[in-house]
């Protein structure tokens, strides 16, 4: 009985070549096509060399005896030429093929070397191993270039992910003291024999800023995790408008400090989510007044500028400028005044300064919303003390 393969879908395929296979069939090709032009030059080369007639000097001549013994032996010395030629030569094109094969195959090898490490770097990747870096050596080439190219993405992914897991552990802590202030307040009060009215109303006190405490928190995470997000409700306004209503907001806490209030809100019309502009700006203003110091100066202003380093908006930019005395800072330490649940040195890990109202977001969210927007923000450490915060959003059309 006669068997028959499958014909469509299920017929026996071949696995496919990997790029080291294609790559030694690819050089063994290119050995194997130069070998045969060069055996077929150098043959037609003998054979234009051996074919010719001979000199006529060096033919006996025709009355001689030996001139048909000796044509003879001269066409049988070519015939045996040719015959061993072309055998050496199919002889030496297998050699030929076969080493360019051995050659190709180690050649591809070595060449590769470098992804198969990325490759490998690829599998190990996970939470636990993204501070390994790849770190080749080797000329600056395309090779090279995808290596550092690795290293970066593994960088950033590891900052990530440190940067979660501490955003993780902050939320998780921040959350958990209300609620331990609200069952702590309910089981001192349950645990009298017979409260009074004013114990209770002290446990409700004790209960409502708990719970106060942890909406602020809960509000502020989902509009961090909002301004992350595509951005919806997109609108026309003027960031000078958004900056003096945020002003006019936290205009009553800067009186009770006695700030000393600059402004200069040149128009600076923009297209964005007014919700979560007017969000920012109030938490750059609020962040401004809190860590001021006490009479201090506070300078804000918005205008319309050229970011000519930009190339993916080459037109105009609104741009917010908040700057404010405070305590002296570290340059180096600015930046990381953005990471969620950071209050520079007034953290919830320190003793030495309390800490202030809020959960450590309001820069954050700030930071997220201009992102979001694709916008540019920068900070930068003031000499004589306190923080000077720079915003540019892309301008109205």
């Amino acid at each position: 009985m006669t068997r028959r393969l499958p014909k469509g879908p299920g017929r026996l395929r071949l696995p496919p070549m990997t790029i080291r296979t294609r790559l030694t069939l690819t050089y063994a090709t290119l050995f194997t096509v130069g070998g045969i032009a060069l055996l077929l030059t150098l043959t037609f080369a003998f054979y234009h060399a051996i074919f010719r007639p001979l000199p006529a000097d060096q033919i006996p001549g025709r009355t001689d005896p030996d001139h048909d013994h000796f044509l003879g032996l001269s066409d049988q010395i070519r015939d045996s030429a040719a015959s061993h030629l072309l055998r050496d030569a199919f002889l030496l094109l297998l050699l030929v093929v076969a080493v360019s094969a051995l050659l190709g195959w180690w050649v591809a090898g070595r060449m590769l070397r470098p992804i198969a490490a990325i490759t490998a770097a690829a599998r190990r990747a996970g939470r636990t191993t993204l501070h390994e870096r790849l770190n080749l050596t080797g000329p600056a080439d395309e090779l090279k270039e995808l290596g550092d190219t690795f290293d970066a993405m593994l960088e950033r992914l590891d900052a990530s992910f440190a940067a979660q897991r501490r955003f993780v552990a902050n939320a998780s802590h921040e959350l958990r003291t209300p609620l331990a202030v609200t069952r702590a307040a309910t089981e001192v009060t349950l645990a009298k024999p017979e409260p009074t009215q004013e114990q209770w109303r002290l446990m409700a006190q004790d209960v409502t800023q708990a719970t106060d405490r942890a909406q602020r928190l809960i509000e502020a995470l989902l509009v961090l995790a909002r301004s992350e997000q595509h951005l919806t409700d997109v609108e026309e306004d003027d960031l000078a408008d958004i900056t003096a209503e945020a002003l006019d907001h936290t205009a009553a806490r800067a009186r009770t400090r006695a700030l000393d209030v600059v402004s200069r809100l040149e128009p600076a019309p923009l297209r964005g989510n007014l919700a979560l502009l007017d969000i920012a700006v109030t938490n750059l203003l609020e962040n401004a007044v809190k860590y001021n110091n006490d009479a201090g100066l506070l300078q804000v202003s918005t205008r319309t500028v050229r970011h000519p380093a930009d190339t993916a908006h080459p037109g105009t930019w609104a741009e917010l400028t908040v700057a404010n005395d405070g305590p002296h800072l570290d340059p180096a330490t600015v930046e990381r005044f953005f990471e969620p649940f950071h209050r520079g040195e007034r953290t919830r890990l320190s003793t030495a300064l309390p800490a202030p109202d809020g959960a450590g977001l309001g820069l954050s969210i700030v930071d997220a919303v201009i992102h979001a927007h694709h916008g540019h923000l920068t900070a930068t450490a003031r000499p004589e003390g306190g923080l000077t915060i720079t915003v540019l959003l892309p301008g109205s059309p």
